[in-house]
């Protein structure tokens, strides 16, 4: 095939990912800002942010990762024309969904006195507490809007989860200006002014798409009937099958980035703030892989209901070469502007807190240009994985991410973090190299299964 085999994809990879990316850098962004206007308090109040949301991501890791199961379903469905398997699908997905949501916000809580035993500083933990408290609770109208999104994901129609997303951001901007610093009238209540806008805004995004896909005449025939009283086992065994490795997956790349946080911690709270800076940036770019991730597991699941295996190959090839070109870009921005973001975090006005910001600002620049290499690395393998969710392919990748992450990244990263001069750059190492063998390994299976299921056609 020639390259124009692939590129004349990029216009529709592009119509399917930009409303999920939107819509992710929108939950991002949520964080963005919380960390932006915390910052300008003081460098302690950016990493107690830090130090609480890391916990608050590990959880919705495991939430968002399980939810991902509902869109090849949803998409296999949507490509056999089989409504009736696709309703099926939401509503047991929705269900399982709010279960867990109601899970992880328990567990949040029972875990949290783990901060005071995780050899983090005293001040931080003293300010992430009661921020995490309110924060955990978002948890569960954030996981219940998750299964609304892969929904309408899996039917093709992206935009409506970004529009959602758009508008909590919209209310947490406004809600973290009113009470982080008390404006207008409002009480002065810092990061915990934070989690509250957080919350307020994520109930929002759940109640505004559950009207809104309500509204519309192609999710009727899906949306009816969603009485939970006539769930059925096979399904939730189904759905269960995909989800609890897709789960897996997303809490063990997460988790090394949350272990990269509890390590800057060790290191100092300094440390844990410039961590805080250049994970926050990473982030923003790694939405963009997780928006074409989502197109790949849309177009690939599609092709599958079709049993079109040549096609699908070729669709997610041309999902791959977009990312690649895309990651690239982003490689040459992080590296470009890495003495300059950093600034936006923190606040030089603060004399009394000059010498901790300056050394903030040092260390993120640094991090930022480990994290401009595995731009690349990162992208790539999200839209493989992607794609091997678009196949219902989840146990050998669950597998291989963790070897990626744990057997090969962690150990980097504690290591060179702790027990070398590298420190926070150490601890950014062991992540590069935890991605880059995720992202090869993770190709290689994809390789193996596409080329195994059009040979098995062919034999047929």
């Amino acid at each position: 095939m020639t390259l124009t085999n692939y590129t004349k994809e990029f216009k529709y990879n592009l119509k399917l990912a930009y409303p999920v990316v939107l819509g992710m850098l929108g939950h991002t962004l949520v964080g963005l800002i919380d960390d932006i206007m915390v910052g300008k308090i003081s460098t302690t109040a950016l990493a107690a942010v830090s130090l609480g949301n890391s916990f608050l991501f590990i959880a919705m890791s495991l939430g968002i990762g399980f939810s991902t199961a509902i869109t090849p379903l949803i998409a296999e469905a949507d490509g056999a024309k089989d409504i009736k398997k696709g309703r099926s699908v939401f509503k047991h997905g929705l269900f399982l969904c709010t279960f867990l949501g109601l899970f992880l916000f328990v567990l949040m809580l029972a875990i949290k006195p783990l901060m005071h035993h995780m050899k983090q500083p005293v001040e931080v933990v003293a300010m992430a507490v009661p921020y995490l408290e309110i924060v955990a609770f978002s948890m569960i109208p954030m996981i219940m809007f998750q299964a609304f999104k892969q929904f309408s994901d899996g039917l093709s129609e992206t935009k409506y989860a970004m529009w959602a997303t758009l508008l909590a951001n919209a209310i947490n901007i406004i809600l973290n200006y009113l009470l982080i610093y008390g404006k207008f009238g409002f009480p002065k209540m810092g990061i915990t002014g934070a989690a509250i806008g957080t919350l307020i805004s994520r109930v929002a995004m759940l109640i505004f798409i559950w009207v809104l896909l309500q509204s519309k005449a192609k999710f009727k025939p899906y949306m009816s009937q969603l009485k939970f009283k006539n769930i059925k086992a096979t399904m939730l065994k189904k759905i269960l099958s995909l989800g609890v490795p897709s789960s897996l997956q997303m809490f063990f790349e997460v988790a090394i980035f949350v272990a990269g946080v509890w390590l800057s911690g060790v290191l100092g709270s300094n440390t844990q703030a410039a961590n805080q800076i250049a994970l926050k940036l990473s982030s923003m770019t790694f939405m963009v892989g997780m928006g074409l991730s989502v197109a790949a597991t849309i177009r690939v699941g599609n092709q599958k209901g079709l049993q079109n295996f040549k096609e699908l190959r070729r669709v997610a090839f041309s999902v791959f070469l977009l990312t690649l070109f895309i990651e690239i870009i982003f490689a040459g921005v992080f590296v470009a502007m890495h003495n300059v973001f950093p600034d936006l975090f923190v606040n030089y006005n603060n004399i009394a807190d000059l010498s901790n910001t300056m050394e903030v600002v040092k260390i993120a620049s640094t991090l930022l240009l480990i994290a401009a290499v595995f731009q690349i690395s990162d992208g790539i393998q999200v839209v493989v994985l992607g794609a091997l969710r678009g196949l219902q392919d989840v146990k050998i990748p669950t597998i291989l991410i963790f070897i990626s992450y744990w057997m090969v990244g962690f150990p980097i990263s504690y290591y060179l973090g702790l027990y070398t001069d590298y420190k926070s750059a150490g601890v950014w190492l062991g992540l590069l190299a935890g991605l880059t063998v995720a992202a090869v390994l993770l190709y290689l299976r994809f390789n193996y299964v596409t080329k195994k299921l059009i040979l098995s056609v062919k034999e047929n």
